[in-house]
């Protein structure tokens, strides 16, 4: 590994970065929620289409100023799909060969972008078998297994520096209410929370995390009773993105307020309503994220209080069009959002969580 060429794929990632405008922050408009507004991030346009072309690019500056990354080595990553895309952009960047192991659920249209920056997808059954896989290629071809869910929470700097934190609190200092009340967030690896959530910390704002959590994760157990440390899942996250069957090492539940967990039915109604109200498609984990936020609301206002709740949108909907926006695979996989759609629209329309 020559110096010269890890200044250089640095520097190129900087460029990069340069050329890359911040994504936006808007307010819903629910008016039943008076002194009480949801603003959303809308992550979905980075020039990956998600939040974790963020991550991708810290693990990539992290694993290169390491010493881990140079010239010629094979990157492997074990994802779901979007760090596997974003990470995919970063290895074409560098003009190095990437491999993305990850269930054989993933979504088509996710496949479909990690070729598209020239990397290969090595699909395995299940989500907890990804771990072990990815680090088998990486011993066989001498490569750098990434490890987004071990690196996330120390690749990122929490401090600042541009995070999402960082950028989340510029966006809002000229808002109404620019210090928010909550800030809501999904759990993956665990990366995104922990930097909200030490930065939230590091700079004194009086401002608390919570994490959604969909079904089948054991993050919300392991919150719950920090004793349960080898806490395992047999069955997936159906949340692509977000819900792990296992407690993951960037997983920081200290720095976490609050946790709730959301229905895999209410996510996807989520979407639906959503698209009626913001005219735009997200992906699963915002509907997660959407719920959460529409609860924390509806409480503050139900005890008369004000303030501003900041979530993610953290891909678009594009990559789900025959998943989550199909109501034939929704009746397939046994959802029924009628439910959940009339209560969250009821919640938009009264400001009660209940409906009241």
């Amino acid at each position: 590994m020559t110096n010269a060429w890890v200044s250089e794929a640095v520097r190129r990632i900087e460029r990069d970065f340069q050329r890359s405008a911040d994504t936006h922050l808007f307010p819903i408009d629910l008016p039943a929620l008076a002194g009480v507004q949801i603003y959303l991030k809308d992550e979905s346009t980075h020039p990956t289409g998600s939040l974790k072309h963020r991550l991708a690019r810290s693990l990539f500056l992290y694993g290169l100023c390491n010493g881990w990354i140079g010239e010629g080595t094979t990157i492997i990553e074990s994802s779901s799909g979007s760090t596997a895309v974003s990470e995919a952009y970063f290895a074409r960047l560098l003009g190095l060969p990437f491999i993305a192991v990850m269930p054989r659920s993933t979504s088509a249209a996710k496949v479909a972008q990690i070729a598209f920056y020239g990397g290969r997808s090595h699909f395995v059954e299940r989500g907890d078998q990804v771990y072990d896989e990815a680090a088998r290629l990486a011993r066989e071809c001498g490569g750098h297994y990434m490890d987004q869910f071990t690196y996330a929470e120390r690749a990122t700097d929490w401090r600042g520096n541009n995070n999402i934190a960082e950028s989340i609190f510029q966006q809002m200092r000229a808002e109404p209410h620019p210090v928010p009340r909550w800030i809501v967030v999904g759990a993956g690896t665990g990366g995104t929370s922990a930097t909200i959530g030490r930065y939230l910390r590091y700079q004194g704002h009086d401002t608390q995390l919570c994490v959604v959590d969909p079904e089948h994760s054991v993050f919300l157990d392991h919150w719950q009773d920090r004793s349960r440390t080898g806490l395992t899942s047999d069955q997936p996250s159906r949340i692509e993105g977000i819900g792990r069957p296992r407690v993951e090492p960037s997983f920081v539940p200290g720095v976490i307020d609050r946790m709730l967990r959301v229905p895999d039915a209410a996510s996807f109604a989520a979407l639906r309503v959503l698209e009626q109200r913001v005219g735009k498609r997200f992906g699963g984990s915002t509907g997660t994220d959407f719920c959460g936020a529409l609860q924390l609301a509806c409480e503050l206002r139900a005890r008369g209080e004000a303030g501003s709740i900041v979530t993610l949108a953290c891909d678009g909907g594009e990559r789900y069009l025959d998943t989550y926006y199909s109501d034939a695979w929704l009746s397939t996989q046994g959802h029924d959002i009628g439910p959940w759609l009339d209560r969250l629209n009821a919640a938009c329309d009264s400001g009660s969580w209940y409906g009241n």
